[in-house]
């Protein structure tokens, strides 16, 4: 739609004998000058709506109370000692900010987008240090394609690597200069996003840039349970990884919450701490619900003539990880290379099964509505960071998605 009036012929345009324009050069510098710029659609809008009905005067915030039930909270078990890595499975935090309105873009044919649409929910940073409180309660709403955060306090989250805070200085600590220190928590962040935010990774690829950064042994313990997943041994304790037969992201983002920190080891080296919340948004792949290895279809029979294109379901997924960077004059590894102290990591809306080697989200069409929400262990928030991951194995029931 045009925005101004176009000359017609004989209205004096450009080149006729009574052009005030003619000659004016547009150069760079006349353009840098020009201070009038023509207001967005949007700004236009709001200025003439509140012309009319004047916005109400600021009132105190106050979150909702209602909650959401839905979905099964999958736990791991925790591996000591730095030679081990075995996860379980995780919750999250939330701490408000300055309000700033979230614009997406419409998702594209394939079911990805780089920016999903968001609502103008307040934006928040990543953590800077441990939560007090669990996020606020948000208005429950349906997840879709173009809206998939809708209904979850992640839609104010940072996307991707932004969410994962890191210190405000890094001063030499143990055997490490600073700059080495520096370099160690730079990996640290880098593991952390090969493992969690890589899409290759996420689709089930190789995480070829997380062996990289491991030590040799711990790579060689993650590149066995990649290529041998059972029970004990499943990637899904080190890497977040879906199955596209089974669950498909809906968009390249992944919200995120959570921070890095660190600390001396006495002669030993350095000692790095993680504790950070992905959300991942997935619909339903072709093999969604069905059982392997010649088991019951777990699929209700209204699957196969429904249409599954717009069904988005969430999985939120917190892992505490300690990494260990030993003094190589004095031990047997390789400067700079990560070595996991152990880690625990927790599942919220994965189906409670083990050794598949990806993660699998309890898509709501599996879930039987007579189903005793109860049933199997305890119900937790899967977006409170306050509390310290459990140890067992136990699948319990999340309040929320």
């Amino acid at each position: 739609m045009p925005t101004i009036d176009e000359p017609r012929p004989g209205d004096g345009g450009p080149g006729s004998s009574d052009d005030p324009f003619e000659g004016l050069v547009l150069d760079e510098e006349f353009v840098r000058a020009a201070t009038n710029k023509e207001a967005s659609g949007r700004a236009r809008m709001l200025t003439e709506r509140w012309r009319r009905e004047p916005p109400p005067a600021n009132e105190p915030w106050r979150p909702t109370t209602e909650v959401r039930p839905a979905g099964k909270a999958r736990r791991a078990g925790r591996a000591a000692g730095p030679k081990r890595a075995r996860p379980v499975r995780g919750v999250l935090l939330f701490a408000l900010a300055v309000a700033v309105v979230l614009v997406g873009l419409r998702l594209t044919g394939t079911g990805r987008s780089d920016a999903p649409e968001s609502s103008a929910l307040p934006t928040v940073g990543a953590e800077t240090a441990p939560p007090s409180s669990a996020p606020p309660t948000v208005d429950p709403d349906v997840p879709t394609p173009e809206r998939p955060w809708a209904g979850s306090p992640a839609e104010a989250w940072p996307n991707g690597a932004d969410g994962i805070g890191m210190p405000d200085s890094t001063p030499a600590t143990g055997v490490f200069g600073a700059k080495q220190v520096a370099a160690h928590l730079d990996a640290v962040k880098a593991y952390l996003v090969a493992t969690n935010l890589d899409p290759q990774v996420l689709a089930g690829g190789s995480p070829q840039r997380a062996l990289e950064l491991l030590n040799g042994e711990d790579a060689d313990r993650l590149s066995q349970a990649l290529a041998h997943p059972d029970a004990e041994h499943d990637p899904t304790g080190w890497l977040s990884r879906f199955d596209p037969a089974r669950a498909v992201p809906v968009t390249d983002q992944v919200k995120v919450q959570g921070r890095i920190s660190f600390e001396g080891d006495g002669d030993k080296g350095m000692l790095v701490h993680t504790d950070v919340t992905y959300v991942y948004a997935l619909r339903p792949g072709p093999d969604a619900g069905k059982a392997g290895g010649g088991g019951a279809d777990a699929r209700p029979a209204s699957w196969a003539g429904a249409d599954h294109s717009r069904s988005v379901d969430r999985e939120i997924v917190r892992r505490v990880q300690d990494f260990r960077f030993y003094d190589p004059e004095h031990y047997r590894v390789t400067p700079g290379k990560l070595v996991l102290d152990k880690g625990n990591s927790e599942f919220g809306n994965n189906r409670c099964a083990w050794g598949a080697g990806y993660l699998e989200p309890d898509f709501a069409f599996l879930r039987a509505p007579s189903a005793d929400p109860s049933q199997g262990g305890p119900t937790v928030d899967p977006y409170n960071r306050t509390a310290p991951l459990r140890e067992d194995r136990e699948c319990g029931t999340v309040s929320r998605t």
